[in-house]
């Protein structure tokens, strides 16, 4: 009865069989072969996927783009500093102008990249593939807006190695700030490196279909010393709301849903683009844009708050350090009505 996988779990076929579920859906998804039974959140699923290209790889360094979130970052720097692997981390890259390329070389084992990633731009991941395949480094798409893969190109479609990221806007409310749940998938011939949890089918005595925990290389199962991950669970619940909200949608539905939180998107950044010294930074985006304002962006995220409107995110909020005082992300989803977008832009107005 709880959200933890059961330690016993032939008895819970239906727990299994939406488990199986999921992953299914996952890899469909992210364009991959495989994919686990969830993770705890997007973050340490990131954190998971670096660990895993160090034992797929034998090498010890990772790179992160500058669009990468960076909490995703943070996570990913703290784990690794623990098992005392390299991470080298690009400077925040508002215009997705950074040259990745140039920085893989064979002392790599992975290249982290967000996309749609933290500034709202969407990338193009196919030439850091080929670059990392040529150095023998494995490249890891992230995302943080799971609704995006109803519309844009898959991270396998582009050369992703493991896609990982936050399936919470699907099925699964915000709830003072989560809870979330983590997705984590990969290629085939990477099966037995991967974290987590992994329902397969099977039969039983009798010959009826049936569900099990298969090729279980968590340290509850096999030596610790031998694991892949010490992830004991996954997000059960959260999964089972993915699972379920996403079957009701359906693939056109997914892609509606895609679509109408893009347009929602260009028509705010449309009608922004009107406002004096307001400027939108993103060429290309998918519900998530960067605006550069006058003067500080958290006082006037603050102004408009006092006028009935979340605004959106300060950068300097999540990059305190980095000189980026005055951008701010805003989001557009399928909820926002034209009122709502009259809304924001009256008040970004009054707030000037």
């Amino acid at each position: 009865m709880t959200s933890y996988t059961p330690y016993q779990p032939e008895i819970s076929q239906g727990t299994l069989q939406y488990l199986f579920e999921f992953q299914t859906q996952v890899a469909l998804l992210t364009g991959m072969e495989v994919a686990n039974a969830s993770m705890y959140d997007g973050s340490t699923a990131t954190a998971e996927a670096v660990l895993m290209a160090h034992r797929v790889t034998k090498r010890r360094k990772a790179l992160l783009s500058g669009g990468l979130h960076p909490h995703y970052a943070e996570v990913v720097r703290t784990i690794s500093r623990l098992a005392e692997d390299e991470v080298e981390t690009m400077a925040p890259d508002i215009h997705a102008a950074e040259d990745l390329v140039a920085r893989i070389d064979d002392t790599l084992s992975c290249v982290v990249v967000q996309t749609p990633d933290f500034f709202g731009n969407l990338r193009d991941l196919t030439k850091i593939a080929e670059a990392c395949h040529k150095n023998g480094a494995l490249l890891i798409a992230v995302f943080t807006e799971a609704v995006s893969l109803g519309l844009l190109k898959s991270p396998g479609a582009m050369g992703a190695d493991i896609v990982v990221g936050e399936g919470q806007s699907i099925g699964n409310s915000l709830n003072f700030g989560g809870p979330y749940v983590g997705l984590f998938a990969t290629r085939h011939e990477f099966l037995r490196q991967m974290p987590g949890r992994l329902a397969g089918e099977s039969v039983d005595a009798d010959g009826r279909r049936s569900y099990v925990l298969t090729l279980s290389t968590r340290e509850q199962h096999i030596r610790r010393d031998k694991a892949t991950s010490n992830i004991c669970t996954n997000s059960g619940l959260c999964a089972l709301a993915f699972t379920i909200h996403l079957t009701l949608l359906g693939e056109a539905g997914l892609t509606r849903l895609a679509r109408v939180n893009h347009a929602n998107a260009v028509l705010l950044a449309q009608m922004l683009k009107d406002v004096p010294t307001v400027e939108v930074l993103n060429e290309s985006f998918f519900n998530e844009f960067t605006l550069r304002l006058k003067g500080d962006a958290a006082a006037r995220v603050e102004s408009m708050a006092a006028r009935g409107v979340l605004a959106g995110v300060p950068v300097s909020r999540l990059l305190p350090r980095a000189g980026l005082d005055d951008l701010l992300l805003v989001a557009a989803t399928e909820v926002n009505t034209q009122e709502d977008r009259d809304a924001f832009v009256a008040a970004l107005k009054e707030s000037l």
